[in-house]
């Protein structure tokens, strides 16, 4: 049988009303994406029975692990789950090695050992089986842990926050190294972060969740491209304006709070959140006249001027706060220093709206 998560849940968590109903299926990776306190780590927490809520029912490969209604509530050690923690929790005490075949008790000593050696060998750290977890990287804690969690041929796999623990210099490497795992990996893999481009490269699906409830599901990109409310929006990296909308032949005019007009393809009336990416906005000298296709002009003051990578984020302000992204050549051709004012443009067509 292929194996499917099923995971539904209502309960009260210090506060926060959470209520969820979540179907994995055989080798997909779904992330959960959202902010501190969203209710992510109770998630896994209950699929992995380290939580009960007050009501809810979780399956996993024609087997129920928690059936509140019928009193069903598998102990951690019986429901057959992988689990890797967000601090990675390899004990001290033990070896790399040691480490992998914990969780292999039932085998013996021989079998134990050959089964963790080649595990560690997979994820390229078989080099590493003696070595004791405090001495080794990040990234190889992490690849250990990994291993670990896949000893016992889990029917489900459970990620929390895999690369929260893991410095800049090995966070890229070691995203691109566990979504090579995950793509072998044939069983459901639910995965939590409060990183939104950390789920678009894992997860084969992407869900956004506040306040203990998912809000919207589907591809990264879908997500991206059509956000369902302000906060999805903003969440996804979008810059959020807000604004009265009002229908004006084929397009929508949205006039902004603050001051300014912008355009946009979308239908929508009255009071509206429209959502435009950084890398959309082109940057001119305020006093240009505007060529090509956008039709979105605001002329803006920069108060920021950050460099990430190869690229450079603009903070820019016009009534409201925006952000633009562009090469450094365009800092350099513009002249582009704090409190210049320039013009930040557009096109409708990749301005979203939804109402408020």
């Amino acid at each position: 049988m292929a194996a499917v998560l099923v995971v539904e849940a209502r309960s009260k968590l210090n506060g926060l009303d959470l209520e969820i109903a979540l179907s994995v299926g055989s080798g997909e990776c779904l992330a959960i994406a959202g902010p501190s306190g969203a209710g992510k780590t109770s998630i896994l927490r209950i699929a992995a029975g380290l939580l009960r809520p007050h009501a809810g029912r979780v399956a996993c490969a024609g087997d129920v692990w928690l059936e509140t209604e019928r009193g069903i509530d598998l102990v951690p050690e019986r429901r057959h789950c992988g689990y890797l923690f967000q601090d990675f929790a390899l004990f001290p005490n033990m070896s790399a090695l040691g480490n992998v075949a914990f969780p292999l008790s039932k085998l013996g000593r021989r079998e134990r050992g050959s089964r963790a050696l080649e595990l560690l060998d997979r994820f390229g750290v078989a080099h590493l089986a003696d070595a004791n977890p405090r001495t080794l990287s990040g990234g190889e804690r992490q690849r250990v842990a990994l291993a670990r969690a896949l000893a016992r041929r889990p029917h489900a796999l459970l990620l929390d926050e895999p690369l929260s623990a893991l410095d800049s210099r090995t966070r890229a490497g070691a995203a691109r190294e566990l979504s090579q795992v995950l793509s072998e990996v044939e069983v459901p893999t639910l995965l939590v972060t409060h990183d939104f481009l950390d789920a678009a490269e894992l997860g084969d699906r992407v869900g956004v969740i506040d306040g203990g409830r998912v809000i919207q599901e589907g591809t990264a990109s879908e997500l991206a491209a059509r956000p369902r409310t302000a906060f999805v929006a903003d969440f996804t990296g979008a810059v959020v304006l807000t604004g009265i909308a009002r229908p004006d032949g084929d397009v929508t005019i949205v006039d902004l709070d603050g001051g300014g007009t912008i355009v946009s393809t979308d239908r929508a009336s009255g009071p509206v959140a429209a959502s435009v990416y950084p890398w959309e906005i082109e940057i001119g000298s305020s006093g240009a006249e505007h060529g090509g296709s956008a039709r979105n002009h605001l002329v803006c003051e920069v108060h920021s001027i950050t460099v990430v990578g190869n690229r450079v984020r603009l903070g820019l302000a016009a009534g409201q706060e925006l952000v633009a992204e562009v090469t450094r050549s365009s800092v350099e051709t513009f002249g582009l220093r704090v409190g210049a004012r320039v013009t930040a443009s557009w096109k409708a067509a990749a301005t979203r709206l939804v109402s408020r």
